[in-house]
């Protein structure tokens, strides 16, 4: 198995991602869907984070050479953050959801300096929105991002869109694609489970209608 297929299946294996086409969960937002994501669990599993962040490293040596800082996104981003730019050798910041609202009001832990290339690390890409904060956050410090890295991406539409939109590049250590079929392989969903798996992601919306009941 390549690094991707690795990962998808130790996500499954530590539950850190469940599918559940047949009794979807109720996101946040009120949509249905097959799928939930804990990617936190992965750091109290050595094995699962070290295959995690050499992903990583390895994504960031290959498609953002010139990264000079890297940059975690609050809370879920940071450990990884803090491996890969051990791992790089690299300084590390971290980037809150929002600017503090006691002391100096930072938003950005660490130091950065205006004009230094940042990769943002995040754990999870669903729609892009989060993880765009963080990014606006660094640039408007004087950053300029290269792009972003995470553990997994569902792969939704709506990320190209937004990613696309903002200028951002971003790359995945492993994918929704990857994690179904490495589930169909391993006999944890059925055939007709993977085909309703595979309409979702081409339309959260309306998977999330038809299966409101």
């Amino acid at each position: 198995m390549n690094t991707s297929e690795v990962v998808a299946e130790s996500l499954l294996k530590i539950h850190a991602v469940t599918l559940s086409p047949e009794n979807p969960y109720t996101w946040a937002s009120g949509l249905k869907a097959p799928i939930y994501t804990d990617n936190r669990l992965t750091i109290s599993y050595p094995a699962v984070r070290k295959a995690i962040y050499q992903g990583m490293a390895t994504l960031i040596r290959d498609n953002f050479p010139t990264v000079e800082v890297i940059a975690g996104t609050a809370t879920a981003g940071i450990p990884h953050a803090a491996w890969v730019g051990h791992s790089l050798k690299k300084p590390m910041i971290y980037v809150r959801s929002k600017p503090k609202d006691h002391g100096q009001g930072k938003q950005i832990e660490g130091v950065i300096e205006r004009g230094q290339r940042v990769v943002v690390i995040d754990d999870l890409i669903s729609t892009g929105g989060s993880v765009l904060k963080a990014v606006k956050a660094v640039r408007e410090a004087g950053g300029r991002v290269l792009g972003v890295v995470s553990v997994f991406t569902y792969e939704l539409p709506a990320a190209d869109n937004n990613m696309g939109a903002a200028g951002v590049k971003y790359y995945s250590v492993t994918n929704y694609s990857t994690l179904i079929n490495v589930a169909m392989r391993n006999h944890l969903i059925s055939a007709e489970h993977l085909e309703s798996l595979k309409k979702w992601r081409e339309s959260p919306a309306l998977w999330s209608q038809e299966h409101n009941n």
